[in-house]
């Protein structure tokens, strides 16, 4: 089932989203690194760096708040918002990561209460303490997750008697004895911004109650605005009391000065025990959900993702986050993995902004929350969490790109062919409207030319080396539509939808991508007529046709006047002449060009060429330039003027320069005999003339079709695009 389907019977605001977000925010940091920030940067660059950092969590909780009261959101947090929104392969390659971050930032917290109570006790092991610790807090996340919260509000009570102690507190009597204290190298403005900024990113632990909730479009906004709020009037009435009653150095050098100011200095203990364990709960509480949400999409084993009770409590989901903390305590230092841990963290922050900023850029009529953030602002906030990264560990931003780039890649080889529509078609339509609309204000042109084939194959299976030469030509980098015409008016759309599916299913088992066209029409030529007519879009439309020849002497006419209806709508012709064997393409060793005299065939004969050696199938073929020279005199000066072409033109082309044979008239006889060991012929075919009918053009075809029989699989090419070809190799 997909992640988070069970009705959530749950918490409240204050409970489900605000404790464990404004528990999370007022940490360790706030007790034990805020006078070291103040002591190394002075009080108006504190306020600066707390304005900084709480402005990127701010714009994230209004994307958040956006995005929250414009669906339904159901287990998982921020891994199902991303997940709906931008697929369940981006949605993993964040999710994963964001899991294994949440289970090892428990075991960070932990550690870290074990360290103070070592302090106190030093007899006591700090592993087997964390572990103690890590045992008692995944028991009450694992019983109930309603206990596990109702333990953070004790904890809140305490971290608010602590801030009350404090700022009612002052210096001790007689102030502080600062003349024999070692004051360390002051830290520079952005380490300093690296230190203090992970204390506001704690908003993911109320995201990740979401499926836990009675109204997550109500409490989600609400929670974490109201969390961020209040944590940053707290952050910035600390530094402003810290900075009035103790001196710098003494906030450089002492870690627990806020104990010395307290009115009870105990509380200040307890509240640093309350911020590491309250912070372990939320970790505790929040990977699970994560991974049970992945679980359900798939993405995991199923098996993780089972829930108990009424409440859904992600029991098996809960004992593998156990797991993962308690390796990372047995692990003992955690300091190397901590900074790329953060960059989860964040780029979890960044997508949740780029989610609501490319929603209200794109302005779908189902983008309609509630709760409306200017997409600037939610852009703004993508764009301050990467520059967050690299200002706090670009080397560990790189490390976390690196995960999240691998993780979306297995996930799309995996195919997981998710149930739910996301936002990336509407993405996808956004660029091509904006490029189509680009596109049209500039004319083709030599320099960035590529050919947009339509190909008349009919049913593939009939006429398969017809989509191979497409696609050799294409490969992959240009544009190619597959299409088949049927010659009955009275055609169901049930059987033409059926006919795409097994067309669309032939061309996806052989690894060809290609856009498919299925039309009705009272003929094939008819309809291959109105497909130059009709299809495409603006700058778009196809601009080189590619079809079989045909030898059924009573549509020559027909067939001619295809050819001439392409030429004069500036398209070009690519026709496909078989040899007598039943696989016309079955070697790809050598490709012959031959050269007529008609620079712009000339000209698309060597872009085809070059093409198709470029692709997958002809990347071992050579390809040779051949033209024949009516006597042997003629023949140096054409070899060098041909060589001379092809070098201005960087292409690796042998050419062979041949005499006419004296013994035949017409160059075809040359030409079929110099042919035989060639697997591909490219040839050029006669442009219509102004005052051709299609009559005359079909005798030409007829005479073309007798002068090329014998030869190897042949293309015989029309430029008629309003470009210059042959400027494509200068």
């Amino acid at each position: 089932m997909p992640a988070g389907e069970t009705e959530p019977k749950g918490f409240g605001t204050f409970k489900g989203v605000y404790l464990p977000s404004i528990l999370t925010i007022l940490g360790v940091i706030m007790y034990l690194r805020m006078g070291w920030v103040v002591g190394n940067v002075g009080l108006y660059s504190t306020l600066l760096i707390v304005t900084i950092s709480t402005a990127i969590t701010f714009l994230t909780g209004l994307s958040i708040a956006s995005t929250a009261t414009n669906m339904k959101v159901k287990g998982g947090g921020a891994y199902f918002m991303i997940s709906r929104s931008f697929g369940v392969e981006a949605g993993a390659a964040v999710g994963i990561p964001l899991f294994f971050a949440q289970s090892i930032g428990a075991s960070f917290y932990i550690v870290g209460f074990a360290e103070s109570l070592q302090r106190l006790f030093p007899q006591l092991s700090m592993v087997i303490t964390g572990i103690i610790c890590l045992v008692f807090l995944t028991f009450l996340a694992y019983i109930s997750a309603d206990i596990a919260l109702k333990t953070q509000v004790f904890i809140f009570i305490i971290v608010v008697l602590s801030l009350f102690s404090l700022f009612m507190g002052g210096p001790p009597e007689g102030g502080f004895e600062s003349s024999n204290i070692q004051v360390p190298e002051k830290a520079s403005f952005w380490l300093v911004f690296a230190v203090f900024f992970p204390a506001v990113t704690g908003i993911l632990s109320g995201l990740s109650m979401s499926g836990d909730l009675k109204d997550p479009a109500r409490s989600l906004p609400l929670g974490t605005i109201a969390a961020i709020v209040s944590g940053y009037i707290i952050y910035m009435a600390i530094p402003v009391f810290l900075f009035m009653n103790v001196p710098a150095e003494v906030l450089l050098s002492d870690t627990m000065v806020m104990k010395e100011l307290a009115v009870i200095g105990e509380l200040i203990v307890l509240g640093i025990w309350g911020a590491t364990l309250s912070s372990a709960i939320g970790s505790l509480l929040g990977a699970p959900r994560t991974l049970q949400a992945l679980a359900r999409d798939r993405v995991v084993p199923s098996f993780l993702g089972a829930g108990s009770g009424n409440s859904d409590n992600p029991r098996i989901a809960t004992a593998f986050s156990f797991l993962v903390a308690l390796t990372a305590i047995i692990m003992g230092d955690l300091n190397a993995l901590a900074p790329v841990l953060t960059m989860f963290f964040l780029t979890s922050y960044g997508v949740l902004n780029l989610i609501a900023g490319i929603e209200g850029l794109m302005s779908n009529p189902s983008w309609r929350p509630t709760f409306k953030t200017p997409w600037p602002l939610s852009i703004a906030g993508a764009g301050l969490c990467l520059a967050a990264m690299f200002m706090i560990n670009a080397g560990a931003t790189f490390i976390a790109a690196l995960v999240v780039g691998l993780i979306f890649y297995l996930m799309i080889k995996r195919d997981l062919n998710a149930r739910w529509p996301d936002m990336r078609r509407s993405i996808l339509l956004g660029l091509a409207r904006y490029s189509i609309y680009s596109l049209q204000d500039t004319g083709a042109d030599p320099r960035t030319w590529r050919p947009n084939i339509l190909v008349l194959s009919g049913a593939p299976t009939q006429r398969f080396y017809l989509i191979e030469l497409a696609d050799a030509i294409s490969h992959g980098k240009n544009f190619l539509t597959v299409a088949a015409i049927l010659a009955e008016k009275d055609v169901s759309e049930y059987h033409i939808e059926n006919m795409r599916d097994s067309i669309r299913s032939f061309l996806t088992k052989r690894n060809i991508r290609s856009l498919i066209k299925i039309t009705r029409s009272d003929s094939v030529l008819k309809g291959a007529g109105e497909l130059v007519e009709n299809y495409g879009i603006g700058p778009l439309a196809p601009n080189t046709f590619l079809f079989g020849q045909t030898e059924h002497k009573k549509s020559f006419q027909d067939f001619a006047g295809l050819i001439m209806h392409i030429y004069r709508s500036k398209r070009n012709t690519i026709i496909a002449r078989e040899a007598e064997t039943s696989d016309p393409l079955k070697k790809r060793k050598k490709i012959c060009l031959w050269w007529g005299g008609l620079r712009e065939n000339a000209g698309l004969m060597l872009a085809i060429g070059h093409l198709m050696q470029m692709s997958d199938e002809w990347k071992e073929s050579s390809l040779h330039l051949k033209m024949i020279v009516k006597e042997a005199g003629d023949s140096p000066n054409a070899h060098r003027q041909l060589e001379k072409y092809l070098k201005e033109g960087r292409l690796n082309i042998d050419v062979d320069i041949l005499v006419k044979e004296t013994e035949h008239p017409d160059y075809m006889t040359s030409i079929r005999n110099a042919s035989g060991a060639c697997d591909l012929v490219i040839m050029g075919m006669k442009p219509p003339e102004e005052d051709d009918s299609a009559e005359d053009y079909a005798r030409y075809y007829a005479g073309l079709l007798k002068d090329t029989e014998g030869l190897p699989p042949t293309l015989l090419i029309l430029a008629a695009e309003d470009i210059k070809f042959s400027d494509i190799f200068i």
